[in-house]
């Protein structure tokens, strides 16, 4: 899921008008049901992301993968975050209600998972998110798991990420 996140990073909103045709695609691959309710790349995506990253790389998408807490489903629990896996965060809307953010683990400082996701700045990028934010840390199912799962410690670097909306 990594490779697969990687081939797209850099991809990005078009700012003001019109949609970029590359994220509005990931709707029609993902499938006819998310192409009924995905209609502009200024809906938060991080979601669509993440399922358009799982099916590529042959693993399971949630139902209504748009939802980034679904993603809390996804795979099998872990309580200890490591590369590759599924990481689902808690955030708040602009009107105070709950929501969520999905992304994958590529590493940590004392205080952040550093995260590679969609809707990120309005793109796909690696941002620094809060630890305390965390809500549930999944690994994808393997046949044998790749020996380069494990803990990869970094330094800290920038401001946390505290809006993927």
């Amino acid at each position: 899921m990594i490779q697969e996140a990687l081939n797209l990073h850099g991809t990005a909103e078009r700012p003001g008008k019109g949609d970029n045709p590359a994220i509005i695609g990931w709707a029609d691959e993902v499938g006819a049901d998310i192409r009924k309710i995905y209609f502009a790349d200024d809906t938060p995506w991080c979601g669509l992301f993440m399922a358009v990253v799982a099916k590529r790389a042959g693993k399971r998408v949630v139902k209504d993968p748009l939802w980034a807490l679904n993603w809390g489903t996804f795979g099998k629990f872990t309580e200890e975050p490591m590369l590759g896996d599924v990481l689902v965060f808690v955030r708040k809307t602009r009107e105070g209600k709950k929501a969520g953010h999905v992304g994958l683990y590529v590493g940590e400082d004392e205080s952040a998972y550093h995260v590679l996701g969609g809707n990120q700045g309005d793109c796909v990028c690696v941002q620094p998110i809060a630890k305390s934010r965390l809500y549930a840390a999944r690994r994808p199912l393997y046949n044998q798991q790749p020996s380069n799962v494990r803990k990869i410690p970094l330094a800290a670097v920038g401001s946390l990420s505290t809006d993927e909306s």
